[in-house]
């Protein structure tokens, strides 16, 4: 392992904002970030890491118990106090949440046995505690450790996102909770409508993929949902039964890292970052495929509330294998739906990254008439068959 502790301390110096302790002679005063710098701060670390794929830490010092005592004002004294002697000059620190959490976090703590350096960042600080509070008051204080990025972004994925790490997006989930109340309702009843408006084509879509190959009607497959969440994926069945997953396996990590060439499609050189002349796909599949009613079954998924009617395109847990760090932020910011800015915006004839940035733009400048529009451009792209192979 390289020594965490060790990087830690030979990391250069920078003019950050430190959580400091300013003691004066005649009355003790702290001086701890407010909430909302803290926090604007701590965003921007993760968006920097996301980029340069240098770890953090975030250290939370959970302290409300204690500063409901009387001695409120000098026990966050000593708190502040004690932090700011047992951590450097470049680790950012203030209030995580307002009157109950500190934060804390240390800077490129680097790669390494992060277990390690937990347990010796935790001694460090809890003598820092010991010494200047009470045994009494130590126990009211709970200490807990987040890296970022998490151990299971790389070991596990598909693995839950840490709420702790992201707490500006679900912030803006509370703020916005009214506005996705009524985008729930919207896939209710948007989904309901359209399984009783297709059922004819449920039958006849049913009847051509059983009489034209063997297995099942429905295609199962897991995928990731927000937040990491697993569901069960439903579609239409478009290939034989039993296939070979490898072929699309290695074409989608040369395509997610850029590697995979476009194909021509037709006559006018339109190109297509698809697998061509796929020999899994069955007669009847391309079909399917070509007018996305192998999508139909998705409407299940929906009213389930796995996914919505309009958002990002849930990755297959193999996939995440070759995400980069920012690539990750499309299974955070919203949940996955059937259709989205992608499907109305060029579909398969997108390179992945761009087709990521859009999936990241609808959840920055998301709202309920955003979703109508994308909807309303749908059967468009769908009759078109717009990038659909």
């Amino acid at each position: 392992m390289a020594n965490g502790l060790t990087e830690m301390s030979n990391s250069p110096s920078f003019p950050k904002f430190a959580l400091r302790l300013r003691m004066s002679s005649k009355r003790r005063r702290h001086e701890v970030l407010p909430e909302d710098a803290f926090r604007r701060i701590f965003c921007w670390e993760r968006k920097r890491a996301e980029r340069s794929g240098r770890c953090f830490l975030l250290m939370l010092v959970y302290v409300e118990s204690i500063l409901q005592e009387n001695q409120s004002e000098k026990a966050l004294s000593e708190i502040v106090s004690a932090l700011s002697s047992s951590t450097r000059e470049t680790d950012l620190g203030g209030w995580y949440r307002e009157g109950a959490m500190l934060g804390v976090i240390f800077t490129e703590v680097g790669e390494g046995n992060w277990k390690e350096l937990e347990n010796l960042t935790s001694a460090k600080v809890i003598a820092s505690l010991r010494s200047k509070l009470s045994p009494e008051q130590l126990d009211q204080v709970r200490i807990s450790f987040h890296f970022f990025p998490e151990k299971g972004d790389k070991s596990g994925p598909g693995r839950p996102a840490s709420a702790e790490l992201y707490p500006d997006l679900f912030e803006r989930d509370e703020k916005r909770k009214f506005s996705h109340f009524v985008k729930r309702s919207m896939d209710i009843a948007g989904s309901i409508s359209a399984l009783i408006f297709c059922s004819p084509l449920f039958v006849l879509i049913s009847l051509a993929i059983k009489l034209t190959s063997k297995g099942p009607i429905l295609f199962k497959q897991e995928r990731v949902g927000r937040y990491g969440s697993r569901f069960t994926f439903l579609k239409f069945r478009s290939m034989e039964w039993n296939n070979d997953a490898r072929i699309h396996r290695e074409y989608v990590k040369r395509f997610i890292a850029g590697e995979a060439d476009p194909a021509p499609v037709n006559s006018n050189q339109t190109a297509v970052y698809k697998i061509q002349s796929d020999p899994r796909v069955t007669g009847v599949g391309k079909v399917l495929r070509k007018s996305s009613l192998d999508e139909l079954p998705q409407l299940f998924n929906v009213l389930k509330g796995d996914m919505s009617l309009v958002g990002p395109r849930p990755p297959i847990p193999y996939e995440l294998e070759s995400y980069q760090l920012w690539h990750r932020r499309r299974m955070l910011e919203s949940k996955p739906g059937i259709t989205g800015l992608w499907q109305v915006n060029g579909r398969s004839r997108l390179k992945f990254d761009d087709m990521v940035r859009l999936d990241l733009q609808y959840a920055k400048t998301w709202s309920l008439w955003l979703d109508i529009k994308i909807l309303l451009q749908t059967p468009r792209a769908v009759l078109f068959g717009a990038g659909a192979h």
